[in-house]
C-alpha cells in the first residue's frame, strides 16, 4: 500500500463507529495486513500469532494495540512500556486523557 491509500483507509476508520474488539484488527488492515496475517491474531490458541500479554494485540516486531476505556490511558500505556512483550506502542485513547482521538508513544 502506498501512503495515499494508507490515508484513505484510516479516514475511512475514524469515521466509522468505534468497536474496541475490531479496532485493532481494522487498524492493522487499515496499514495493508493481509488477510491471513488477521485471521491468525484473532486465532486462539497454537496457531495464534498474538503475542499480547496485556489482552491486546500483539504483532511480534511491529505493533502492541491496546484498547483502553475513558481515564485509563495513562496507565495502559504505562502498562505497555513495561511489557516484556512490546516492541512498538499504539492504542486508542479518549479525549478526555490526551485531547484527540488518537495517542501514540
Amino acid at each position: 500500500m502506498n501512503a495515499v491509500e494508507i490515508e484513505e483507509a484510516i479516514s475511512r476508520l475514524a469515521e466509522s463507529p468505534f468497536d474496541p474488539e475490531e479496532f485493532p484488527f481494522a487498524f492493522l488492515e487499515a496499514f495493508g495486513n493481509k488477510t491471513t496475517t488477521i485471521k491468525r491474531l484473532r486465532s486462539q490458541g497454537k496457531d495464534s500469532t498474538n503475542q499480547s500479554d496485556l489482552g491486546g494485540v500483539l504483532q511480534r516486531n511491529n505493533i502492541h494495540i491496546k484498547v483502553c476505556a475513558e481515564g485509563e490511558v495513562s496507565a495502559t500505556l504505562t502498562a505497555l512500556r513495561e511489557s516484556p512483550a512490546t516492541a512498538r506502542l499504539f492504542l486508542w485513547c479518549g479525549t478526555v486523557d490526551c485531547g484527540t482521538r488518537w495517542g501514540c508513544a
